[in-house]
């Protein structure tokens, strides 16, 4: 690139006011000496010299035909074309291939990048610092609005896009491997060119997904000091590195290699073309905090280059997209303060002739800003949430205006004459590195706060705006707070005390708005933002009973705004089922649906999730995971769903586990392998046909000489609940209830992985430690030789004579270890053909390891025993039980299965789903008929 010294005549600066509806671009004309492509229409540039114009601070690149009709803003300017500002949800530092930097348009794939969680947002390690807080928009409730009145508008994110994506309006390809270019809409997927989109209707309509969308218009999120990050449940990181380098404390650098090797790898590249000899390396602050944090950024101009041009070079660097005659160079180094102070650089003089740097060591300056009148000026005042047409207003004040006075005056130019000021706030918020807020007082001055900040930092001072904002109504939106790791089964009177003691009386809650006793969590209720912060911070330090509490801020969903076609879905993801492949599950559903609308069961299982969703009248569950995962989230929705306006919503599967018994019989599969397009699964939620699911309520009553031994149960929690405390034990059965052979080999299996969980993270792992065990039982069979003589069976109220065998499997499902069904295919005797809504159980035996080999290889079936709805055993002796993969030995007794009052309704995947290839824009718009896909027999090809 030319040096930003370069004569007027050779520089094209187009729009830099975004006002003027520019694109705020510093274009010179360039020559390339490798293929380039335009950033606006793909095409190469062809040509030996200038062949096109290239942006001095985002390095878009753009043929000269091109020029007229660029749409994509600079990153100079696209921070203050955001309206309503969100922060991003970064990613850990990594190596992102065949991905673009959505600030400076360059390739990822050679150094550190982050990534929102949220959206396509890319930048690398050293971009960070002027980012666009411009995610995704997911919580969007306005008071007193009407659904009719709600209109949702695209969100369009420049570049990564889909490979073979389409244009929408032309229906020609908008994505590059070659540049950052093409559209997306964050919420319906949309794709169409840099000039094409320009033409789509603002609303959008999310899509094929909308169905099952959770609409950000119906979404509040706790306004609260707090990152997004935390509210969704991401795990702490650390602050990130910034783009600026370092200053040593001595205030110059050792010798240009030291310098170097502090460097990225990016800036290390453009540096090393830069540096000749005639050329000057120039340390540049914007301001006081960065001198004190020994934080710049560098330039490189020529020896003899005046300080005009080196004001010129330093706003770009620091992508300021402003007039030039109101800014000013003067030196920064602690040599020439301590001498003569911090005076101005003359703009026509050579910049070395003015600095009194010692020869050999590295110059600094200052950028500043040139106050023409420290008294006054103008602050531009946005509406905050407020139902105005304007998108902004320009306010004039003095140093001694107040905020009480910018809040009237506000008022008064946004036509709002009928109001009470006082029941309004002026907020500043910051936009460096995500999005925070501060309340101002009423009798603090803007303009004086204005007036330090440019001293402080530049950057940042144009990162600040103000909001005029409502106050918020005492008994208008609640802040609910998720506290868990409590001591399960207390009173209500024994939780407050323990939190109480822990937070203060003085920030005591409004409420308790619901106890979940058993699992030992509840919901606290704050109208009060600032106090819900206080406890917010002290919950998440604390620990009581050696167990860290959990606390979540959850988001409130207002029923009543969401559109009648709509069914929102209620995903939960087990990142540590099967494979770990939750991770990956939970980031991509985060980014095709609302985020908010996405748990993760690793912090505080599916119980927050079910309470956010508790006043949707129609919703549906996906729950990723194992059978045990799918469990979990029926045993909690038979606790909570009694007190919810939906009390059964369906629940589909995506199988994550090693078994997947479950999700095999309802035809998603044996397993995700992370192959899968998560769009094509959700996809195949909407169009999933609900079923009824029996389930069984299985009591186990030791004898009353057994029920002061001490038994080994291996269960979960929140899978039982105790009757009675000494010697009766209920489970709620889904899938399978074994009892033997069947049940020893979990149980080891089970032992195993507590003991050496970081092993079994891989289904062939975990098939092949079964496989292990299963060999040493064959060479060992005294656990469960002749069980039949320990155990007595009835059904229906019907003595049943057993066979000999090692095993018994009670089966509610015809899917057993991994997909095998012991009751085998249908024949002709006197059992009726079974299925899982039929009111019946099959009681199948297994003669030992060799048997079940043979089941699951599918060379044999099981010994049919009986078929009946209700089952009591009668154990002898201690033998190890199963019920649902969750192993333990239970003592002698007597067992009881029996048809639950509890039911369940699944979702069963389509049969004859057509596929659909993601290119095709009717994923899009599914209900428009021009657009609708046709069906593979049709002579038509789609669109």
């Amino acid at each position: 690139m030319d040096d930003s010294g370069l004569a007027e005549n050779n520089m094209l600066q187009c729009g830099a006011d975004p006002d003027e509806h520019g694109h705020g671009h510093f274009f010179i004309k360039k020559t390339f000496h490798k293929p380039t492509y335009c950033h606006h229409c793909t095409d190469m540039l062809w040509g030996l010299i200038g062949q096109g114009f290239v942006c001095e601070v985002c390095n878009f690149v753009v043929h000269e035909r091109c020029l007229k009709t660029v749409v994509s803003p600079c990153s100079s300017i696209a921070t203050n074309l955001i309206k309503n500002p969100v922060a991003h949800c970064w990613s850990e530092p990594s190596h992102f291939k065949r991905k673009f930097c959505n600030v400076c348009r360059k390739r990822l794939e050679d150094s550190l990048a982050i990534r929102c969680e949220l959206c396509e947002y890319y930048a690398h390690l050293d971009c960070q610092d002027f980012v666009v807080s411009d995610c995704k928009e997911c919580a969007t409730y306005v008071p007193h609005k009407e659904l009719v009145n709600v209109i949702q508008y695209h969100q369009w994110r420049e570049g990564n896009l889909p490979a073979n994506s389409k244009c929408v309006a032309c229906k020609k390809t908008c994505w590059s491997a070659e540049c950052l270019a093409g559209m997306r809409c964050e919420w319906c997927g949309v794709t169409a060119h840099g000039g094409c989109y320009k033409s789509l209707p603002v609303e959008c309509n999310f899509g094929s997904l909308r169905k099952i969308m959770l609409p950000p218009s119906c979404l509040t999120i706790p306004r609260m000091d707090v990152s997004m990050e935390t509210i969704l449940g991401f795990n702490k990181k650390g602050d990130l590195r910034t783009v600026s380098e370092e200053w040593p404390s001595s205030g110059e650098s050792k010798n240009d290699d030291e310098d170097k090797e502090r460097r990225s790898p990016r800036e290390k590249e453009s540096r090393d073309k830069e540096r000749d000899p005639e050329s000057e390396i120039i340390r540049v602050f914007d301001g006081n905090s960065s001198m004190r944090k020994r934080m710049y950024r560098t330039i490189s101009v020529a020896k003899n280059a005046p300080a005009q041009a080196i004001l010129e070079a330093a706003l770009k660097t620091f992508h300021i997209s402003d007039d030039p005659r109101n800014y000013y160079v003067s030196e920064a180094s602690e040599f020439a303060l301590h001498v003569s102070g911090e005076r101005e650089l003359e703009e026509n003089s050579p910049i070395r002739q003015q600095l009194q740097t010692p020869d050999g060591k590295r110059p600094s300056i200052f950028l500043r800003y040139k106050d023409r009148d420290p008294e006054k000026g103008h602050l531009r005042i946005y509406p905050g949430g407020i139902r105005v047409s304007a998108p902004y207003k320009i306010i004039e004040v003095t140093k001694d205006t107040t905020s009480e006075d910018v809040i009237r005056i506000a008022l008064r130019k946004f036509g709002l004459h009928d109001v009470y000021p006082e029941n309004f706030s002026l907020i500043e918020v910051l936009l460096d590195k995500g999005v925070s807020e501060k309340h101002l007082d009423k009798s603090e001055k803007p303009w004086q706060l204005i007036q330090q900040s440019r001293k402080d930092s530049l950057r940042q001072n144009r990162m600040t705006r103000f909001y005029l904002q409502q106050r918020e109504d005492p008994h208008g939106p609640t802040i609910s707070m998720f506290v868990g790791n409590l001591p399960t089964g207390l009173s209500q009177r024994q939780y407050e005390k323990i939190l109480l003691d822990i937070v203060g009386k003085g920030n005591k809650w409004n409420q308790f708005d619901v106890i979940y006793y058993e699992y030992g969590a509840l919901v606290l209720i704050y109208t009060n933002s600032e106090k819900a912060s206080r406890v917010f911070n002290i919950l998440q330090d604390s620990v009581f009973d050696e167990k860290p509490l959990l606390v979540l801020l959850l988001p409130n969903i207002q029923s009543h705004m969401i559109p009648e076609n709509f069914n929102p879905l209620l995903v939960f993801v087990n990142v540590k089922s099967g494979g770990c492949q939750g991770l990956e599950l939970i980031t991509s559903f985060r980014k095709l649906l609302n985020p908010h609308q996405v748990f993760n069961l690793e912090t505080g299982g599916p119980l927050p999730g079910l309470y956010v969703f508790r006043n949707i009248p129609y919703y549906k569950i996906l729950a990723c995971g194992g059978d045990g995962t799918v469990g979990w989230a029926l045993s909690c929705l038979d606790n909570v769903g009694q007190d919810a306006v939906c009390q059964s919503p369906p629940l589909a599967i995506v199988p994550l586990g090693t078994g997947n018994d479950l999700a095999r019989v309802l035809r998603w599969g044996p397993g995700y392998t992370g192959g899968e397009d998560p769009l094509n699964l959700l996809r195949d939620v909407i169009e999933a046909e609900e079923i009824k699911l029996d389930r069984w309520t299985v009591i186990f009553h030791p004898n009353e000489k057994e029920q002061n031994d001490t038994r080994v149960a291996i269960a979960n929690d929140t899978n039982s609940a105790n009757t009675n405390e000494d010697t009766t034990t209920i489970f709620v059965m889904n899938n399978y209830f074994g009892i033997g052979i069947d049940a020893d080999l979990c149980l080891d299996f089970h032992i195993a992985r507590e003991e050496k969980p970081d092993k079994f993270n891989s289904r062939l792992h975990n098939k092949g430690m079964y496989l292990k065990i299963g060999l040493r039982k064959m060479v060992n069979r005294k656990a469960c030789k002749d069980l039949h003589r320990h155990m007595r069976l009835e059904v229906d109220g019907k003595p049943v004579e057993l066979p000999p065998v090692e095993g018994i499997i009670i089966l509610n499902i015809l899917s057993w270890g991994s997909g095998s069904n012991p009751w085998g295919p249908e024949r002709e005797d006197h059992f009726s053909k079974p299925n899982h809504y039929d009111g019946n159980l099959e009681v199948v035996g297994v003669t030992g390891v060799v048997h079940m080999g043979q089941i699951q290889s599918g060379l044999r079936s099981g010994i049919r025993i009986a078929q009946g709805g209700h089952l009591r055993i009668t154990l002898l002796a201690d033998i190890p039980v199963q019920v649902d993969g969750e192993p333990w030995v239970q003592p002698a007794g007597q067992v009881v299965v029996l048809r639950s009052a509890l039911k369940a309704t699944m979702l069963k995947k389509s049969k004859n789903k057509i596929k659909r290839r993601n290119t095709e824009p009717s994923i899009f718009f599914p209900d428009n008929e021009q657009l609708r896909l046709q069906s593979p027999t049709e002579e038509n090809e789609p669109l």
